[in-house]
Parts: C-alpha cells; structure tokens; sequence
C-alpha cells in the first residue's frame, strides 16, 4: 500500500479543475484534507480507480486535538451512562423507556439512548448534539418547567459564557433570519418549532425543544422605519438546572451554525 508523504503526493494525483464538488474550495486545500485525514481521496469525483485501489483505503493516523479531546470526552459520556439506571431516569427527564432505551424527544424526533451510551435516530446525528443529549441524561435534576422566559445572561451560571453565547449564537442567528427568507419556515418543518403568539410584541415567535425540559424561544422583529431587525433567544429560567450552561451553550451554537448552512445551500 503506497504512502503520502506530504500534501503535494496527493495533489499530484488530482485534476486540479478546482471544481468544489468535494466541498472544498480548491484541489490544493482538498489534498490537504486528505493528507490529515480529514477527507477520503475517494470523494474526488475524477480518481480513477487503479489509484484508489494503491492509496484509498490507506488509513492515516493523524487526528486533531479536537478530534482527539472530543473522542475522550465522548467516551467518558458513555463510561458514565453504563452506570445509571436509564429506566429510573425516564420520567424525570421527560421521556420514556422502551425495549431498553431511554427514548427522548429531541426537536420532535425520537432518540433512543441504550446502556452503552449509543445513540439511535431515524436522521443523522450531529457531533455537537451528542455531548449535551448525553449530559442531559446524567445531569438534569428534572426541574418543571416555570413558562418564566429569560435571556441566555439571567441564567444563573452564565456569566463565564454569556460575552460569547451573544456572538456566536444569536447574533449567528440573526444573520440567517435577515439574508434567508426560508429560516422560520425551515425551523418549523425540521425541528418541530410551534408558533407563539404576542411574545414581547415580536413580529415573529416561535418555541423548539432542542431537549423535553430545555425549551427555547426565538423572538424575531423585521426591519422597520429606519430601525434594524431585532432577534432574541429565551430559555426556561430552569434551563441551567436541567443542562449545564456550557452544554446549552454547545447545543445553541450548534443549532446555529447548522442553519448558517442551511442558509449558505439555499443561497
């Protein structure tokens, strides 16, 4: 099995159109990817198949701090998991037992979480929203809901967190509700979102449930007369007693970026 060297072994072998049909911006950066492992040499659409069978199934060890940390705390999710009743649980957390998962409603949809701490959907399970689902199961004191609504900084334990929840989340949030007209509609048909009416005079109000005991609301005002739009986030003033805040902060973000790209494929 032949061996890359360095970034340019695999350049070589490439068309070099830059076509982005990798999803990368340019041939350069795709062999860049392939060579950290970060991309398979086979999502080139022109590689022909003698030079996979000499170098696509190589197996490359590089890993990334992230990857490497993220893993790690993965693990010890799952290590935690194995050691709790889940059948106990299931009520507390809003859900229920069945054939020997907790099953949660998650944006609506069924997750199924087994002893081993495993995961089980009928749609892709994003990375981000595996730390918070699994926190959620062993961290939530199953706190009621009040139906007090409150910003992301009245939360009890965010103030180490609050300076960045505005930047990466909201602020996130509202550029894709400015420059996408499809963004509320999306909310509503894949993650479950219910329209509210008359939360604090906005022009649109919508409430998801990332988590059964972790609502969020998401208040919106179109530009006018001058003014600019205006997008604000709620929680349930329980929020951090059902999630810790750095995994409210994960889910949130990740929510986020998730619809900056919806809004860059629908563009």
């Amino acid at each position: 099995m032949n061996e890359f060297k360095n970034t340019m072994d695999v350049f070589k072998l490439l068309e070099k159109t830059n076509c982005r049909k990798c999803n990368k911006p340019t041939c350069l950066a795709f062999a860049a990817s392939v060579f950290q492992g970060k991309i398979a040499l086979s999502q080139c659409p022109f590689i022909d198949e003698d030079i996979l069978k000499k170098y696509g199934s190589q197996k490359l060890e590089y890993e990334s701090a992230f990857e490497q940390d993220y893993i790690k705390v993965i693990s010890q999710l799952k290590d935690r998991i194995n050691q709790i009743d889940l059948e106990s649980r299931a009520e507390k957390l809003g859900g229920k037992f069945l054939n020997k998962r907790l099953i949660l409603k998650i944006f609506g949809k069924d997750f199924g979480i087994d002893k081993n701490g495993e995961i089980f959907t009928d749609i892709h399970v994003n990375s981000w929203i595996v730390p918070p689902v699994l926190n959620y199961v062993l961290s939530s004191k199953g706190a009621e809901l009040t139906g007090s609504w409150v910003p992301f900084r009245e939360l009890e334990t965010s103030i180490d967190w609050a300076r960045f929840f505005e930047h990466q989340c909201v602020g996130s949030f509202k550029q894709v509700a400015d420059t996408t007209p499809s963004f509320f509609r999306d909310i509503i048909e894949l993650f479950n979102g219910k329209p509210v009416q008359n939360h604090y005079d906005a022009d649109i109000s919508l409430i998801i449930h990332p988590l059964p005991l972790l609502p969020m609301l998401i208040c919106y005002n179109h530009p006018e007369d001058g003014l600019e739009s205006d997008l604000n986030l709620f929680f349930d003033s329980t929020a951090d007693k059902n999630l810790p805040i750095e995994n409210i902060y994960t889910l949130s973000t990740g929510l986020a970026n998730m619809f900056k790209k919806l809004a860059k494929t629908h563009g």
